[in-house]
């Protein structure tokens, strides 16, 4: 009925668990929301029309399209057009994905670009005293002074265009991030085991990279998330104030203004572009959030 059984030193000394996996808890974490999952498909549905679909259209902004085709013009919309027609008889459909390009393309690289030197600026400014003292005169001033206000003076000083718009929303945003992170560290840097290891000899940059960053990963990615919707309003109202963009280039901002009169009066051509706009805004950072949210350690229970 028995059997002997070998001893194994090694096997009595293993500990029963399951095997920890960060990422993999990240992402059970974040699949486990219905809403997350809806938002997610929304959010890839609009990013592939806005990067696919005018790459088969053709639209051009500054295409006058059939407009002197009286039956083309101020269709409502239907089957044979999704969103109806402009007054040039253009579809606004296609109008529609082509300037949510560029309002989401703006939006992504200024974001990367705002958070890549935040997070790196911020490292070395929490954990050096010297550059602290200089860094916190440079964010009081520039901090007084309104964003918006900023981006508006650098968009007149160089310019309007795509890359010239960029550079003005991101030439110091960048810097709120910078001291947000700058605060975290601080809070993080005296920890015991980072004494400890600073006491042993670790360099500075291994402490940043190894001992604060990582446990930083949803406090950046909740930055992130609320700063994406956030410079796409930026490009939306500047668009709609004339500001910003070239001509020639389409975004939502610039249809919105275009269509404003529009409100009562064949209102679909207003109201489409502020929906669509919504949309984009909540689904970016509703995901954004529930990403944040699964990348906390806390939440791994």
């Amino acid at each position: 009925m028995f059997e002997l059984t070998k001893y194994d030193e090694l096997e009595s000394e293993r500990i029963d668990s399951p095997v920890y996996s960060y990422w993999r808890s990240v992402f059970r974490k974040f699949f486990s929301s219905k809403l997350t999952i809806v938002m997610l498909i929304i959010m890839l549905i609009i990013v592939l029309l806005s990067f696919i679909q005018p790459m088969f259209s053709g639209y051009s902004f500054m295409n006058t399209g059939n407009i002197n085709d009286f039956s083309a013009r101020y269709n409502p919309p239907s089957l044979k057009y999704w969103f109806g027609t402009d007054s040039n008889g253009q579809s606004l459909f296609d109008a529609v994905w082509a300037g949510a390009r560029t309002s989401i393309l703006i939006g992504f690289l200024a974001t990367i670009i705002t958070t890549i030197l935040g997070v790196v600026v911020g490292a070395i400014w929490g954990n050096s005293p010297k550059i602290d003292r200089f860094m916190l005169e440079v964010y009081n001033v520039i901090s007084n002074v309104p964003t918006l206000l900023i981006v508006m003076v650098l968009s007149f000083s160089f310019g309007n265009g795509f890359w010239n718009l960029l550079f003005a929303m991101t030439a110091t945003s960048w810097l709120g991030t910078a001291y947000f992170i700058r605060v975290q560290v601080m809070i993080i840097r005296d920890r015991e085991y980072n004494l400890a290891s600073k006491t042993l000899g670790t360099k500075t940059w291994h402490l940043v990279t190894k001992n604060t960053l990582p446990f930083m990963v949803s406090v950046i990615m909740t930055m992130a998330s609320t700063s994406l919707p956030g410079f796409i309003g930026y490009e939306v109202f500047l668009s709609f104030l004339g500001i910003g963009l070239s001509a020639d280039t389409p975004s939502l901002g610039r249809m919105i203004s275009q269509y404003s009169n529009n409100m009562t009066n064949d209102s679909y051509l207003f109201w489409i572009p502020v929906f669509i706009l919504a949309l984009i805004t909540m689904a970016l950072f509703l995901v954004g959030q529930s990403l944040a949210d699964a990348s906390d350690p806390k939440t791994h229970l």
